[in-house]
């Protein structure tokens, strides 16, 4: 028997090829079936390593105790501290009245005071303990009714002063308008009695005002929208990049990468899970927002539903992409936070209104998809359905979404640096 009728059939295959050139590696699965004519496997087990991977970070989300807490725990926390701790309105504002007149239309315009529910008013025996007082940061205003007041009302020069604490100006100015309101109203009253137009009004002309879009005139309603941004921000961001960082840390990602597992597996795989938390967060904010605080929807639901989820996948693209570049924690986490978290809060008008900033700060935070998505957010629950405002705020986000995850997937490689 010759040498080659004995070669052994690993060494000959029927097709004449010979099995010492056969590929090696996690790529070679593929390369044997393409050279057999049969069709690639990894196109076939997409799914079964999509399934495989997505149920492997759902068990990971829920077995690691830090993760529940930032993606469930911190939301919570946060709807009840800017729902019920935050406000940006002016209650019972403490006032510290001096009177030095004892006529009827002193007790009037002091009644006047007192009386409104903003405002918390006391009296001081003089105008130097009530100075004290000021000083002490023990109120927000000091009325001063001088000796002549109830004359000189009858002479229709009558003064009124009125010391407010400027350290927070935007109170001052608060606290102020409640005063002039209040006094106002007590000027309209006594020129009613006198059957004629109080001074500064024209006889037969009656102001009837209205809020638009926050009827209650309650921050609340200012305040909760911008909640779901926070907390998909910081669900998508934040929680995303300290999780995948803290796989490169651990080695976990150089093990998938031995295997025939891709790329773009791996960040689908990653984005499922979290996507449902943001959901879960985005449905917390709305069931707060409807029966813990009141505030209405007055937008459609599906619009709300559609923006949302196209912003979760712009938080998700930018946590990808952080871990991606950084793959440390620490860094991941501050970046996030720096990128992220810091700029949806001060910079996206969730707080300050962005026609009051600086013309550069205003370009930067034009720049930021947590911009827009606050603006289609309150327009949505305050203002209604206003088309052109809601497609566009969309479509920026979805190119936001697409720019973001696609960078996330260019920048993780299976490769080991």
């Amino acid at each position: 028997m010759t040498h080659d009728a004995r070669e052994s059939p690993r060494r000959r295959r029927a097709d004449g090829s010979s099995a010492d050139h056969e590929p090696t590696g996690p790529d070679a699965p593929a390369a044997r079936a393409a050279r057999r004519g049969a069709p690639d496997p990894g196109a076939h087990g997409f799914w079964r390593r999509l399934i495989s991977l997505t149920h492997k970070e759902f068990r990971q989300l829920v077995r690691d105790r830090s993760n529940l807490l930032i993606g469930l725990g911190l939301p919570v926390v946060l709807i009840l501290i800017f729902g019920f701790g935050l406000s940006l309105d002016v209650r019972n504002a403490s006032m510290v009245i001096v009177m030095e007149d004892d006529s009827p239309a002193a007790r009037e315009v002091v009644s006047s005071l007192t009386l409104t529910p903003y405002i918390s008013a006391r009296t001081a025996p003089s105008l130097r303990a009530a100075t004290q007082i000021m000083r002490e940061h023990k109120a927000d205003a000091l009325v001063y009714v001088p000796p002549d007041f109830g004359v000189r009302v009858n002479q229709g020069q009558a003064p009124l002063q009125v010391l407010v604490q400027g350290g927070d100006p935007s109170r001052a100015m608060v606290v102020q308008g409640y005063v002039e309101g209040a006094v106002a109203n007590w000027m309209q009253k006594r020129a009613d009695r006198a059957a004629a137009p109080a001074t500064g009004t024209s006889a037969g002309v009656t102001v009837v005002d209205r809020m638009w879009f926050n009827a209650a005139n309650d921050s609340t309603w200012y305040l909760v929208p911008g909640l779901i941004v926070l907390i998909m921000t910081l669900t998508g961001t934040f929680l995303t990049a300290l999780v995948m960082a803290r796989e490169w840390e651990r080695g976990t990602l150089e093990a998938l990468f031995v295997t025939p597992v891709r790329p773009v597996e791996i960040l689908i795989a990653k984005i499922i899970p979290y996507f449902g938390v943001g959901m879960v967060g985005l449905a917390m904010c709305l069931a707060a927002a409807r029966w813990l605080f009141a505030v209405p929807i007055h937008g459609s639901i599906l619009a709300l539903l559609a923006g949302s989820m196209l912003y979760m996948f712009v938080a998700l693209g930018i946590g990808l992409l952080i871990s991606a570049i950084t793959k440390n924690q620490f860094l991941a986490s501050q970046l996030a936070i720096l990128a992220s978290f810091l700029p949806a809060t001060m910079l996206s008008g969730f707080v300050f209104d962005l026609r009051n900033v600086p013309h550069a700060v205003s370009v930067i935070a034009h720049m930021l998809p947590a911009t827009y998505f606050m603006e289609l957010v309150k327009s949505l629950f305050l203002a209604g359905n206003y088309w052109p405002l809601i497609l566009r705020d969309c479509g920026i986000l979805a190119g936001y979404a697409v720019v973001l995850l696609g960078l996330a997937r260019m920048v993780t490689r299976k490769r080991l640096d």
